[in-house]
């Protein structure tokens, strides 16, 4: 189980792994396109294969994707859906390129549609995304605060839409503790919590932790991170999450600000050192 936090590609991802290790990353996430749109940069041979050596060189293991931000597979518009499903499978092929173990994405919105026809929608696209791809990498849909009307605000709903599209190249998912304790899952009520998660969603699947703390309360519905133990989750949840994934070897990728983060990962890793 390996902790390690969102690391810039600024310069090429080439230079992440060196930032990753100021940061004394042990895993990291990175973006491989500009995150809210525009041109992907080439991974040319020579590039994937500068990454790798300088993540052997860091002793960084595990790397992660984060698909953009643009990403809406409910959407009505046929420009956007089948864009967001281009993008989706590129990422995956990026991913295998430079040896990536998972690619994250959250799945759009059901504003246009309403929640039934979204959800048909994201399986059916999600299908045809995945049709034929046969890369290293696979995908996990991560959970979400619930803003609004987007897809994957419940465990539930993502166990749901797993078992419909039923493809290998999705793993499992990403479990992100602010996106959760935002929709409602009580994390400063662990055990009540963890029992709801898997009545929900088979805890196996679970793959990948965002570490955040919430600025916000519990079921306020907003996407807003804090650094660990400074915000309404607080201190003794994390210990308790920490252990769930030493125990089912998931790591742990913080989503906080600098330069706090470096902060936030030896809080974790003394949390995990302890068990």
């Amino acid at each position: 189980m390996r902790i390690g936090c969102h690391i810039s590609i600024s310069g090429g991802i080439q230079n992440a792994p060196k930032r990753a290790a100021s940061l004394d990353c042990e895993t990291m996430q990175i973006f491989t396109r500009p995150p809210q749109g525009g041109k992907s940069s080439s991974l040319t041979n020579k590039i994937c294969e500068e990454f790798k050596i300088q993540n052997s060189k860091f002793k960084i293991r595990n790397i992660y994707i984060h698909c953009p931000y643009y990403i809406n597979l409910a959407s009505a518009n046929n420009r956007v859906r089948y864009g967001s499903a281009r993008a989706v499978r590129d990422e995956l092929e990026r991913a295998s390129l430079i040896g990536a173990k998972y690619v994250v994405v959250h799945l759009g919105s059901a504003k246009d549609l309403g929640e039934k026809k979204a959800i048909k929608q994201v399986v059916k696209i999600l299908k045809k995304t995945l049709d034929g791809y046969d890369g290293s990498a696979k995908l996990l849909p991560e959970n979400t605060a619930g803003a609004g009307k987007i897809i994957g605000d419940s465990f539930s709903e993502l166990a749901k839409i797993i078992k419909l599209v039923n493809n290998k190249n999705i793993a499992g998912i990403c479990m992100d503790t602010q996106h959760s304790f935002a929709s409602g899952y009580d994390w400063t009520n662990f055990e009540n919590t963890f029992d709801k998660i898997k009545s929900e969603i088979d805890i196996n699947l679970i793959k990948l932790i965002h570490s955040n703390d919430s600025l916000v309360d519990c079921g306020s519905r907003k996407d807003r991170h804090a650094n660990i133990g400074k915000g309404k989750i607080g201190l003794n949840p994390f210990k308790k999450i920490v252990k769930f994934a030493v125990k089912n070897n998931v790591d742990m990728i913080c989503e906080t600000a600098m330069p706090g983060v470096k902060e936030d990962i030896e809080i974790l890793k003394k949390m995990r050192d302890l068990l």
